[in-house]
């Protein structure tokens, strides 16, 4: 008996050890909060968690478009952006946001920079990796919520694990704008079913032993997915496809709610149709290993193999995007390498970080626009080419299959494929087609992807923020 009490003694000890600590940081916090706001004049403070708000991806574009809107109808609020991109200036940010997206914010924003962002880095963890750059983000929210405490705390980026850091810590209300579940019920399936990806390399598909246990590690890792969502005072998704994946496990329907990611259609929609074309296929994406640039490439690859020897030259395929780090440019590298063995480095091009003038001029000179991510939370370029006047080839699944590509009055916007062969059968059908047919799905799509503008979003986004702001009245 006397052991039992000694061991709950020190159980005891340990918990009201933990309960202090816990409530003088809730202290030293609320102090760090109202010397901040002292600083900047009294006003309440909202932080964006972005740590890659420089990348100039889709999700910038939202992260930016955001702040505008706040910014327009909240002059009273200050706005910090926590990011790492501690190898630019807050003009060279301001700027490429500017540059890439055409966007000018209201007044300029203050930039929290974090010195620890390679432990949300992949390369850190080449084994249990969505564990290990989920915990590597509670540190680098720590450094965060240290460095600024803001009263509105908005994960903007995917990184639900510090949902309760700035919750129960910093006492900040939390929000967050998820574009792709960190796990899904889709990769379980993948990985039971021992199909191979770029994330579950064939290693662990040809074994049944690692398969298994991989399927368990995700079953836990979902758990705790789940509990780190359920923080948020509310969660914003950006598409059907994310919005039933996080209801299934964060379980907060009633907080969950869908506002597409704002697009640029005004500015593409601004050219022609009747332009003329070259026989380009365009794609616009990072150069992220899910984007699956190798498919892109050897379809077009099947695609060119059937082309009369006389006309293949007339046929491009551009890749187009931005580099976040060295492992994008090592990918980049990789590509090119593909495309010689494949013997199509003159029909490929490669078109990195180009401004949003040159990205124009190349959705205006191109007829095909190309997509390959499986189960795109979204897909933001899907929606620019459409309304470029592209004639869109996606991937059958995710975003693309819900939300974009699909019939407008009944009529066809675009194509959807999920392998070589596929890709390659549209792309040889999209050239085929007449003057009078091709107008047609670029009518369609025009009209489609309208609900997916700038203006779209803010309304929807600040209506759920809105709620935010009433806590404080």
């Amino acid at each position: 008996m006397a052991a039992i009490a000694d061991l709950l003694y020190v159980i005891l000890c340990t918990v009201l050890l933990l309960i202090s600590i816990v409530l003088c940081l809730r202290l030293c916090f609320k102090i760090k909060r109202k010397m901040y706001r002292d600083s900047v004049g009294g006003k309440r403070v909202v932080g964006f968690f972005h740590p890659y708000c420089n990348a100039g991806g889709g999700g910038e574009r939202v992260l930016w478009v955001a702040v505008r809107a706040i910014q327009k109808k909240y002059p009273s609020i200050h706005i910090v952006v926590y990011t790492g991109d501690t190898d630019a200036t807050p003009e060279e940010i301001t700027h490429r946001a500017r540059q890439r997206f055409n966007i000018t914010l209201q007044r300029p924003v203050t930039f929290v920079f974090l010195n620890r962002r390679r432990w949300v880095e992949a390369y850190m963890y080449p084994h249990l990796t969505l564990l290990g750059q989920s915990l590597g983000s509670v540190f680098l929210g720590w450094e965060a919520l240290w460095k600024c405490v803001p009263d509105i705390y908005i994960d903007s980026m995917g990184y639900a694990f510090t949902l309760p850091l700035f919750r129960y810590l910093g006492d900040c209300t939390v929000g967050c704008y998820v574009h792709y579940p960190t796990v899904s019920t889709d990769m379980l399936q993948k990985v039971s079913r021992r199909q191979e990806g770029h994330n579950n390399p064939s290693f662990i598909t040809k074994s049944w032993f690692l398969s298994t246990v991989k399927v368990q590690y995700y079953k836990l890792f979902a758990l705790l997915y789940g509990w780190a969502g359920r923080r948020s005072h509310v969660a914003i998704v950006n598409s059907s496809w994310t919005l039933g994946h996080i209801q299934q496990l964060w379980q907060m329907s009633d907080r969950t709610h869908i506002v597409y990611p704002p697009c640029d259609i005004v500015e593409f929609m601004k050219i022609p149709l009747d332009v003329k074309r070259s026989n380009n296929i365009l794609s616009i994406s990072q150069f992220r290993p899910e984007k699956d640039h190798p498919l892109q490439i050897k379809a077009f690859h099947e695609f060119i193999t059937g082309v009369p020897e006389h006309q293949k030259a007339s046929y491009k395929l551009l890749l187009v995007g931005s580099c976040r780090n060295q492992g994008d440019k090592d990918r980049v590298e990789a590509l090119q390498k593909l495309c010689s063995s494949l013997d199509v480095t003159d029909n490929v091009e490669f078109r990195l970080n180009v401004s949003f003038g040159d990205l124009k001029s190349l959705m205006a000179s191109s007829l095909v626009g190309l997509h390959t991510m499986w189960n795109e939370h979204f897909g933001i370029g899907v929606v620019e080419l459409m309304a470029a006047g592209c004639i869109i080839l996606a991937h059958d699944s995710g975003g693309p299959k819900l939300d974009i590509v699909v019939p407008y009055n009944d009529q066809p916007t675009g194509f959807l494929a999920s392998d070589v062969e596929s890709y390659a059968k549209c792309m040889a059908k999209i050239f085929s087609l007449s003057e009078k047919e091709r107008t047609e799905i670029q009518l369609n799509a025009r009209s489609s992807v309208q609900k997916f503008s700038d203006a779209e979003f803010e309304n929807g986004f600040l209506s759920v923020f809105d709620n935010f702001m009433a806590r404080y009245e």
